[in-house]
């Protein structure tokens, strides 16, 4: 834990994040019990500390700047990335984190027990059985697949005035030129995560205005 606490407060301050110690606490506590049970259910291909810190939790934060609303969803959370993280440093907000994976979402599950978090529910479902009473401000993901495939999956969930976020590595030209007719590229986004070297994008799509009717 020690180690982790030196790397996490390493790279808060790198990347310009100022978390309170309730929250910085939540995150050891979290990427500690990921290293424990990555050991025995293989959660994640990423098992070293320092990658832990950088590529999974700063990375997620990466995020916070385009949330929307109140009440978001993380689609094919996995093993937590991005919801978790965000949903621990904005605990006013609602957070649904949906994964079709069993041994994924019973991970998820013991950690929002663990560590306390009123604001977070883990869903097991595929996303196209998925069906809440509610829309969410903001669909967010980052590892679902195509643009094409998050959008149109999404789109149901998704209020009138909300935002879907699009985790990705390169700059994705082939998948903006396949995205959905229904959806505006607000803008794609390059993010710097300072201390490791990696590309990131983050895309920003929105629904298209319904046609008025004569």
């Amino acid at each position: 834990m020690a180690d982790l606490k030196t790397l996490l407060n390493q790279a808060l301050v790198l990347n310009s994040f100022n978390l309170n110690d309730v929250a910085k606490q939540q995150c050891l506590q979290y990427l500690a019990l990921l290293q424990k049970w990555n050991r025995v259910f293989n959660l994640t291909a990423i098992s070293d500390a320092r990658d832990m810190v950088y590529l999974h939790l700063i990375d997620s934060l990466t995020l916070l700047p385009f949330l929307e609303g109140d009440s978001l969803l993380d689609v094919g959370s996995g093993a937590g990335f991005p919801g978790l993280p965000l949903a621990i440093v904005t605990p006013e907000k609602k957070w649904t984190l949906l994964d079709k994976n069993n041994k994924k979402t019973r991970f998820l599950t013991q950690v929002v027990a663990e560590l306390k978090l009123p604001n977070v529910n883990i869903v097991h479902k595929r996303l196209q059985d998925f069906h809440p009473e509610i829309c969410f401000d903001t669909i967010m993901t980052r590892a679902f697949g195509s643009l094409q495939m998050f959008a149109k999956a999404s789109e149901p969930l998704l209020c009138k005035n909300g935002v879907l976020l699009a985790m990705k590595g390169q700059y994705p030209q082939d998948e903006l030129n396949e995205c959905p007719n229904q959806f505006i590229l607000q803008d794609v986004t390059r993010m710097m995560i300072h201390g490791i070297e990696v590309e990131r994008h983050i895309v920003r799509l929105r629904k298209k205005p319904a046609k008025r009717s004569c």
